[in-house]
């Protein structure tokens, strides 16, 4: 028997299909040659291992699974161990901003600790974090961690908050956000993140505590694309200030009073070790270093 087929076999039915366990590989792999060896393994042992649609584990799948889950769900512990302890690899996920201009400077002060550290970057927003960190796929995750309890299991440390703000192309005569809240209707398209995501769940709690309706007309991946999208006049976007935050040349901020603000922390999975204790100290003195001299907008959380 192929012990890769059964690794491979291992990813897709702990992460519940062909498609996910590409994503969720800790190596690249195309999705053709997981089906092509999954295949294999299949006619060697001359059973259907699981239904494609909709994904479903067969009894001799399951047998199998529950067989094999042991020995790959210990191999990172037992390589912790050999190396005495300390895992230096760190899976983050963060926002397309953290990972570009913030992780850089806190990943190379890390590696004045751990010297042979290995990292692996995912971007992602929360709630998908979240089912990552579930699945044990990342070991933490920073960025906006919504105001609500994290799930049983998961750790989370705030760090500041961040309010939220309207962008506007340049040339919008809008002054203020109480100049659309006086309107019988805004005809303006809301330009957002999705609605699951903290961004959007307290814009839309704070407008309905204004008894003001305005749902998302345009719906992006990330708050860098909603300047993208004011910026070429498509309407206008509800997004974070981020301290320090250089934005778009034709777009401009309106503040938005009595909005709560989101909270910007770390989450993570399991016990602190070393390795996540480093992390969540030099991150903590890295936001410092971001809000000095900044404005009471971005408050410390304590």
């Amino acid at each position: 028997m192929n012990i890769h087929h059964l690794e491979l076999f291992y990813y897709v039915a702990k992460h519940g299909g062909i498609s996910e366990a590409v994503r969720s590989m800790p190596y690249g792999i195309q999705q053709p040659a997981i089906s092509g060896q999954i295949i294999q393994l299949e006619e060697f042992l001359g059973v259907t291992l699981f239904h494609r649609r909709p994904f479903a584990l067969t009894p001799p799948g399951r047998e199998l699974y529950d067989f094999i889950k042991p020995f790959f769900d210990n191999l990172t512990p037992m390589a912790e161990r050999l190396r005495g302890g300390i895992s230096q690899h760190l899976r983050i996920a963060a926002s397309e901003i953290v990972l570009r201009d913030h992780l850089p400077p806190v990943l190379t002060a890390l590696r004045k600790t751990f010297p042979k550290l290995k990292v692996t970057l995912r971007e992602g927003y929360h709630p998908e974090v979240l089912t990552w960190l579930q699945q044990q796929d990342i070991d933490a995750s920073i960025g906006l961690i919504g105001n609500g309890k994290p799930p049983t299991g998961v750790n989370a440390i705030p760090m500041f908050k961040m309010p939220l703000v309207l962008l506007v192309p340049k040339s919008s005569k809008l002054k203020n956000a109480q100049e659309l809240w006086q309107r019988d209707r805004i005809d303006e398209s809301l330009i957002t993140v999705p609605s699951n995501e903290a961004i959007s769940r307290s814009f839309q709690d704070g407008l309905a505590k204004l008894k003001v309706d305005w749902y998302g007309g345009i719906e992006v991946s990330t708050v860098d694309l909603v300047q993208t999208y004011v910026e070429n006049g498509y309407g206008i976007g509800v997004t974070v200030a981020v301290p320090k935050m250089k934005y778009h040349a034709q777009v401009r901020t309106i503040p938005l009073e009595g909005f709560e603000p989101v909270t910007f922390g770390v989450l993570w999975q399991g016990r602190r070790n070393p390795l996540i204790e480093a992390l969540l100290k030099t991150l903590e003195g890295a936001v410092r270093r971001l809000l000095e001299g900044e404005d009471a907008s971005w408050s410390l959380v304590k």
